[in-house]
């Protein structure tokens, strides 16, 4: 059963995000999951901010996300998501069980992987502009996305019967990816798996990106 933070930090925990990144939404979301208290700071990655000597000190690779808790600064949304479960709510989005712990650290392995390479890349190219071949980045979507599809088949979530980290890590780019143009119509299972996400207590939508109407 997940729950709530079962203590809460001193401090608003700051998230330094880019809005329309999978990557700091399912950092966002999870905080929103756990309510806990936290402020936004955005970086204006067009601008150049996350290459600032300033901002660098906080993650040398000049990446969003990254948060402040306390003394605490942590940068990658998937060890932010393993630091916030371990800190404020352990046991109950990843469990402790060597098994099951491990099923879930598949499906992080898959949003670092074949997520950020098929999808979030899809999108990241339609929406815009990277400079990578379209094709290939829809093609391993679609293989991926066929994967999850068989998998969903036989369970509710990504890594057995209740939402864990790897639901989180692996929602916000397959929500969006029909604005990579990777449609999501032949993925039943899939799309019901994210409507049980959407229907958790406390879930915090992935802004649709403004490109996207238009392109």
């Amino acid at each position: 059963m997940n729950t709530v933070a079962h203590i809460a930090p001193r401090h608003p925990i700051k998230l330094y995000r880019m809005p329309l990144s999978g990557h700091c939404h399912r950092v966002e979301l999870f905080l929103s999951l756990l309510q806990l208290p936290y402020q936004t700071v955005e970086v204006d990655l067009g601008a150049g901010a996350h290459r600032t000597p300033e901002f660098l000190r906080r993650n040398p690779f000049g990446q969003v996300p990254v948060i402040e808790d306390g003394e605490v600064t942590l940068a990658d949304s998937n060890a932010i998501l393993v630091y916030l479960e371990g800190r404020y709510a352990p046991g109950s989005w990843l469990p402790r069980e060597p098994l099951a712990a491990a099923r879930v650290q598949r499906w992080l392995s898959v949003a670092a992987g074949p997520l950020a390479f098929g999808p979030a890349a899809a999108r990241l190219i339609r929406l815009f502009g990277s400079p990578q071949n379209p094709s290939d980045a829809i093609g391993l979507a679609g293989n991926l996305f066929q994967v999850m599809e068989q998998e969903l088949a036989s369970r509710a979530f990504l890594a057995g019967a209740t939402p864990t980290l790897a639901d989180i890590a692996n929602y916000s780019y397959a929500a969006r990816a029909p604005e990579g143009g990777v449609s999501l119509e032949a993925y039943p299972n899939l799309r019901a798996w994210l409507a049980r996400i959407e229907a958790l207590p406390r879930f915090l939508p992935f802004i649709e990106s403004p490109r996207a109407l238009v392109a």
